[in-house]
């Protein structure tokens, strides 16, 4: 069974500094990251949660085990004075115990009640297990330079299972069709009443619950607010509120079009995609999603454990030439990965953005098996591959 997450030893390292911050999807695993770094990298830890009734009377007293030299305070976001309470623990108890603080919602935005936290803490955005993460690959990627990929014995058949019951840690390890299935019923009721109940101010619960139903169909395409606003029947602020709403709670999240002067590119149009993608139905969609999914995790893996500014986009122009991601670093392109099902001929969209942008790395990735070769300056890559070189 899987145990040390990747992000691990940057959160034991940077808990000597400042707080950490650990913000991600509901059950992701950041209670069993966050005990297991009080168990392996502290020699005394107390864990508190927001949701035990018990522990919040301790929070709000301040009642701490003497001898902890870490305090763990998880889901504290739902405490409207959370910033200000812990900014006051920081500043006094700093050099007495270390602070980690989880969260199933975007705890670097939530601004509640708050004292600006600036300076205080790390961020860091856990996500479910990539093929990279189970596999145990322990590259060190470099932005703007070429990732190195090996074929791996075990890749293919660990990432047939990371597609079909996705990656978060219950469903993935039991690998069981009726345990996915319950899974994803009490998390998506969980979500939406009572994460979003507790924090956001929402009337109209059920509608939300009918829109988080609604959006694993609309995956890889381009998201039309107004088409979600008129089948629901609702204002286009409130759709978009709402739509907000979920993406802090890290149910999705979209990507919008590359802007640069040599295309023209989209301003607005995002594409959207679930963090969960088991629960996408379409098999070329859930392709799409589970390749996003791994860039995401490692632009946020640079971006959060080495400070680089590193950004997942997709390309897409007003003459209808479309990529579906590139990978930007400080505004670079670095990568463009072109998604297909099958198709090992070369996309022709993929060498016209490289005309125009001239981007280093350009992969097409293909859901075959044991394919691997250039052509055009294009590396055609099966995905088992591809995914199992990144984090």
């Amino acid at each position: 069974m899987l145990k040390k997450r990747y992000i691990q030893p940057f959160v034991e390292k940077d808990l000597a500094k400042k707080m950490v911050f650990i913000g991600g999807p509901r059950q992701v695993g950041k209670t069993t990251l966050s005990k297991l770094v009080g168990k392996e990298a502290f020699e005394n830890f107390s864990y508190f949660n927001w949701d035990n009734a018990d522990d919040r009377k301790k929070i709000l007293a301040m009642q701490f085990d003497p001898e902890a030299t870490l305090i763990v305070f998880d889901e504290i976001h739902k405490y409207h004075k959370w910033k200000n309470y812990v900014k006051g623990q920081y500043d006094k108890y700093n050099e007495t115990f270390s602070i980690l603080v989880t969260g199933s919602a975007r705890l670097d935005i939530y601004r509640k009640g708050g004292d600006s936290l600036m300076g205080r803490y790390f961020y860091f955005r856990l996500h479910p297990f990539s093929l990279g993460e189970v596999l145990e690959n322990r590259a060190i990627i470099e932005p703007l330079k070429k990732i190195n990929f090996k074929v791996q014995e075990k890749s293919l058949k660990i990432f047939k299972e990371l597609f079909e019951f996705g990656g978060f840690p219950e469903p993935f390890l039991s690998k069981d069709k009726k345990t996915l299935r319950r899974w994803h019923n009490q998390r998506l009721e969980r979500l939406v009443r009572e994460d979003i109940r507790d924090i956001e101010n929402i009337r109209d619960l059920s509608a939300i619950q009918i829109l988080v139903e609604m959006l694993p169909e609309r995956v890889g395409s381009l998201l039309s607010l107004n088409s979600l606003r008129e089948d629901l029947q609702v204002a286009h602020g409130t759709i978009s509120l709402w739509m907000d709403i979920l993406e802090r709670f890290y149910y999705h999240f979209r990507l919008y079009p590359f802007a640069s002067s040599t295309i023209k590119s989209l301003r607005k149009e995002p594409k959207l995609y679930l963090w969960d993608w088991s629960q996408v139905p379409d098999e070329a969609a859930k392709l799409e999603n589970i390749v996003a999914s791994h860039l995401l995790k490692l632009c946020h893996f640079l971006y959060d454990a080495h400070g680089y500014k590193a950004e997942l986009n997709y390309l897409r122009d007003l003459d209808g030439h479309e990529v579906d991601f590139l990978v930007t670093v400080d505004k670079k392109p670095w990568l463009a990965v072109e998604v297909k099902s099958s198709d090992q001929q070369i996309s022709k969209n993929l060498l016209y953005f490289d005309r125009k942008l001239n981007i280093p790395f350009k992969y097409q990735v293909v859901q075959t098996e044991n394919i691997d070769f250039m052509q055009n300056d294009v590396r055609v890559m099966s995905v088992d591959k591809f995914l199992g070189g990144l984090v």
